[in-house]
This record gives structure tokens, sequence and C-alpha cells, in this order.
């Protein structure tokens, strides 16, 4: 439920570009109509004029798995909107192949997408992991290091000398990962929920994305405010300093406009989930609390919030449980009221 915040409004950044976070979610028995959903939502979203979508990654779960392929699928059905990934988990990928599958897309959809990554080790049990990775988990460096190797590739460095062509097999041969997306390696943001991961992103020179779970770090667990910390300490290493690029992510689900039907579905979802937010789980892992409200209360709510202030790019995160019709006037509230109530107009904010 929404909970507005009383604190000292700093002046906001210019809100540059606004979009959504998608689970992809479908049935067991018949995923293949939850994906074309998917697609239809984003062809909605680029006729809104909504600047960009993304997608979860989720493994084991009935939510998408694989956001290269679904990404350029999405391509196929869209001309502008940005095709963004919230997050790849690169434990789970050869940084080599996820190269190749990103150029891929980057190159099918004509340098829109917005890759963002997180990188940490196997969280299953070892059996899980064994089968998962092979054995090479025990050994494998699941750090920074992993993600860097991946930007590497993606800028078409040097993997090998080429060898003098033979006569067999023809002559196209190349020394770096193909297909090479000129531009996709300056595009990758890192999803993290830490100053030790903001502060890595800003020295590593990636975007930063932060959505509605973090940590609570320095006696800090009010959630805006560890949200703002993190953002502050992210461009205070990057080398662009102020002119760093962040980006918001919150779960936000207007009521104006929606059947009493969808007021009563929303209001529970958000009420099921808010016992969660009231406490710190495990060592220091905070969630946030769901916005839901009117275009008055979340307009409200995001002005009076110190992470969003300090935010270039917001997005609304769509709940898991809901239909292609809910996510569609969800999206709707977004380009047509709350957007522009905020400032944003479609396309003011330039290219992805």
């Amino acid at each position: 439920m929404i909970m507005l915040i009383g604190m000292t409004s700093d002046t906001a950044r210019p809100l540059r570009h606004l979009g959504f976070i998608h689970l992809v979610p479908f049935d067991r028995n018949d995923p293949g109509r939850g994906l074309e959903e998917g697609i239809e939502l984003f062809r909605y979203a680029e006729e809104l004029g909504l600047d960009s979508g993304w997608v979860r990654s989720r493994h084991l779960q009935y939510g998408l798995p694989s956001p290269a392929v679904f990404l350029a699928a999405a391509a196929q059905h869209t001309k502008r909107i940005g095709l963004g990934s919230a997050v790849i988990p690169v434990g789970f990928e050869n940084p080599f192949r996820l190269a190749e599958d990103l150029g891929t897309a980057d190159a099918l959809s004509g340098g829109r997408l917005l890759p963002g990554l997180s990188v940490h080790p196997p969280a299953y049990d070892d059996a899980v992991n064994d089968l998962v990775h092979d054995t090479g988990w025990r050994e494998e460096d699941y750090g920074y290091g992993r993600i860097e190797r991946l930007r590497a590739l993606l800028a078409g460095d040097r993997v090998r000398e080429v060898p003098e062509y033979n006569g067999i097999g023809g002559d196209f041969d190349s020394e770096r990962v193909e297909p090479h997306s000129s531009g996709l390696s300056d595009r990758l943001w890192y999803g993290g929920g830490s100053l030790r991961s903001a502060e890595w992103a800003g020295r590593a020179g990636f975007n930063w994305l932060v959505s509605n779970i973090s940590s609570a770090e320095n006696g800090l667990t009010d959630f805006s405010r560890v949200q703002r910390a993190q953002i502050d300490a992210f461009r205070t290493q990057h080398p662009a300093g102020e002119a760093a690029r962040a980006t918001v992510a919150r779960v936000i689900v207007p009521t104006d406009g929606a059947t009493d039907d969808q007021v009563r579905r929303y209001r529970a979802y958000a009420e099921a989930r808010t016992p969660r937010t009231k406490k710190v789980h495990g060592k220091n892992t905070i969630i946030a609390l769901d916005v839901l409200g009117s275009l008055d209360e979340i307009v409200e709510f995001i002005r009076g919030d110190v992470a969003f202030q300090a935010a270039d790019d917001y997005l609304f995160e769509l709940p898991f449980e809901l239909e292609l019709d809910d996510w569609k006037h969800i999206l709707h509230q977004l380009a047509t009221r709350i957007g522009p109530a905020l400032g944003w107009r479609p396309g003011a904010g330039g290219s992805v």
C-alpha cells in the first residue's frame, strides 16, 4: 500500500526516460501464450510512447529465463522502444556465449538493447548447483571481473589471432565475438543493491539500476534513503560524476481508471506483500513498499522520494500475478497521466 514519506526534498533531476519492467510470466502447460502476451505488451508500450521496456530473468520458475531470445523477438514487433533486461544474473552465463546472444539481439533491434546485469555465486544447494553449473562452479570466480570480461567481448576486444585461410570451410573467420554491435558495450547497466556494488559500478563506468530489493547499511533501513546513498556513491566514483546515469524501479500500481474488480485485485496483491516490507530479511535485505494509489498520491510519493529525486529514469515494475489487461491499464496510466504529471513527454529524453 502507498506510504507517503515526509522527507526534505532536494531539487529533482529532470526525468529523462520512462519505462516498465515485466516478468513475462506464463502457464507451464502453455508457455507460448504468456510469451506472446509479453511481446504484445511491448508493442502496446511503444504505441503509448514509453521509452523502454525491460524483462526480468528467472531460472527454474514460470518466468522468462532467456532475455536475449525474447528481446530479439520483441524487436521484430517494435521499431523504437528500448529493450532492457533487469537483470541477467551472469553467474548462470558463459560471458562469451552471452556476448554472442546480446550482440545478435542488438543487431536485430537496430541498437536498442539495454542489458542489465548482476553477478553473484550459485545459490542452489550443492546437488542442484552441480547439475546447473557442472562441478566447476566450486572453483569458478563469480566476481565483478565476469561482467568486465563480458563488456570487453561486447566492445570487440580481440579473442584470438585468425589463422591463415587454408581453403576449407570458407574465409569468414573473425578475431572477435560476432555479431559485433557497435555501441552495445556502452549501454550496459549494473543492477545492484549495496554500496559496494554501487561504488564498483561507478568506478567501472557502468550505468546504475536499483529496484525494490536492497541492503540496509551503515545504520540506514529507510528504503529510499538507502537507495539514495547508493546513487550518490555511484556518481562519486563514476568518471562522469554527476552526469552518470541512474535508474530507479519500483512496483507502482495506479487505481485511477481501473474497474472495481481491478482495484480489488490490486489492493489484495499489495496487502499480501506489505508484511515483507516491515522487517530486515536475513543479514540485511530490505524490500520496498508497493506504491498503490491515485494519480495525485503516486506523483506525491515519487516527488517526495529521495531516490527518485536523484534518478534520470523511472521504471514501473509490473505485478507478477495480474493479467494482460491489467498491465495495459497500468502502462496507459503511466504514459498518459503519471508521466506527464512528472514532466515527462514521449521522445523528449532522446535515444536509449
